[in-house]
């Protein structure tokens, strides 16, 4: 299985150019796009999905044309949106029930084994009765994959869907999400480096509807090796380091002085030492180079 993207652009009316000759080849596993809030990927996701028309490029999944032959793809596509809404006062199991009829599934012996199926995968079968709009976030993040997981697709985007959830939540998330994607297309785009890392087998980082980096996570580090220094500073000093550094990130410690770290062919100024570079460096590194 492979999704082929090629020269994909989108202007919207309002001026902003969502996607910016975007170019991907993704194979089967789970991959990240990831970026900034406004980046382009959620414009990019709802291109894959066929929910909105680009105004040039071409996207193919296996030998399936997406822009011209929509009903094919719908047919093997998993999508979970951003914001993913649900009926009130409908509990989950009539809800995949209802969901399942229109994905096809007309045997109602079927669909009661499937969705019993769905709820475990999911774990939710406690929840099977209860009313979807009362449902935590993180809930909702996991029903949205039960539904999604009706018709066994082949193809499976889903949006920033951590945003949000609570620390406990997300790692809930995160291992239904990787416990389905072992045998499809999965695209999870975030602006967490951490989903990524945790997950993926492959990635791109993207900015300005453009993509600026595609790379294997466990590779992206190498380029870096030997580049990476931190210090700890006075926050104080920040600004007038940042005049003169290359500071890709900085947390606090907790006698409020701040620990940096810098992107730096040499070691920038005293006091600094040389660290292991991780994924959130490669990412501000990809950013900061292409800003």
């Amino acid at each position: 299985m492979k999704l082929s993207v090629k020269n994909l652009s989108k202007t919207y009316k309002n001026g902003v150019k969502a996607l910016d000759g975007v170019n991907l080849e993704i194979g089967v596993g789970m991959f990240g796009l990831l970026g900034p809030n406004g980046a382009g990927k959620s414009s990019l996701m709802r291109t894959i999905a066929t929910i909105q028309s680009p105004d040039a490029g071409e996207v193919f999944f296996n030998d399936i044309n997406v822009l011209k032959d929509n009903i094919s793809l719908r047919k093997i596509l998993g999508y979970l949106p951003q914001t993913f809404g649900v009926y009130s006062k409908m509990t989950a199991d009539s809800l995949l029930n209802y969901f399942a009829v229109l994905k096809g599934v007309s045997n109602k012996k079927e669909r009661v084994e499937l969705i019993k199926k769905l709820l475990e995968i999911t774990n939710l079968e406690d929840a099977r009765w209860k009313n979807v709009s009362g449902f935590s976030g993180g809930m909702k993040q996991r029903f949205g994959i039960a539904q999604l997981l009706i018709n066994n697709p082949k193809l499976i985007i889903v949006d920033e869907p951590t945003a949000g959830l609570d620390p406990a939540e997300r790692q809930r998330f995160l291992n239904v999400l990787r416990e389905v994607g072992s045998n499809s297309t999965v695209i999870f785009s975030t602006h967490i480096v951490d989903d990524v890392k945790e997950l993926c087998n492959n990635m791109a980082i993207m900015n300005n509807g453009r993509i600026l980096k595609q790379i294997k996570p466990e590779d992206s580090t190498k380029e870096l090796k030997g580049k990476i220094w931190t210090k700890i500073v006075e926050k104080a000093d920040i600004e007038s380091l940042n005049n003169k550094l290359n500071i890709l990130s900085t947390s606090f410690n907790p006698d409020n002085s701040m620990n940096i770290r810098v992107h730096s062919e040499i070691c920038p100024d005293k006091g600094f030492k040389k660290v292991d570079p991780n994924l959130e460096d490669v990412y501000f590194t990809t950013l900061k180079s292409n800003s």
